[in-house]
């Protein structure tokens, strides 16, 4: 449950893996949703990345614990589902500016942005994303996720609107 339907064990950087389906879900919603007008319909972007936000954020909380168990890890690298969550709040926050995305260009840079942005906070965990991986359980394998994700769409917003990313 936890590992995203097996990206958690693939080889390489598991979050890498579990970072995609949101990402690339986004990329997808806005490419095929599109109006007439060129532009796809900022609410059902919303709404699919607030499903990966909720099902990454559930199943993290709800089965992290057996994970913690069965490897002895804190943070197991086979859980993934805090990195669906997390990336798919970066893409949450982008949908509040809904004019970032004006082509198809600008969503393929913007979506590589955003992913690239989240996994870059992921890694790195400035303050306070690592000391939120102390809080117990699942709680805080997902909740320094989320600060990531918070922090990848804030910097991916100020990159659109001051048309950093063109």
């Amino acid at each position: 449950m936890t590992s995203c339907f097996g990206l958690g064990f693939l080889p390489g950087a598991p979050g890498t893996w579990g970072s995609l389906p949101p990402a690339v879900a986004f990329g997808l919603v806005y490419y095929f949703g599109s109006n007439s007008a060129g532009q796809a319909p900022p609410y059902i972007a919303f709404l699919v990345m607030l499903a990966f936000f909720i099902a990454g954020s559930v199943f993290c909380i709800k089965f992290s614990d057996s994970a913690v168990t069965a490897t002895g890890k804190n943070d197991p690298r086979e859980v993934v589902a805090d990195e669906v969550a997390g990336q798919a709040l970066t893409f949450i926050i982008l949908s509040f500016s809904i004019d970032a995305i004006q082509s198809v260009n600008r969503l393929i840079i913007v979506t590589a942005a955003g992913f690239a942005l989240f996994r870059l906070f992921d890694i790195i965990k400035p303050w306070p994303v690592k000391r939120l991986e102390k809080l117990p359980a699942g709680y805080g394998i997902l909740a320094d996720d989320l600060m990531a994700g918070v922090y990848a769409g804030i910097l991916l917003i100020i990159a659109a609107k001051f048309w950093i990313l063109k």
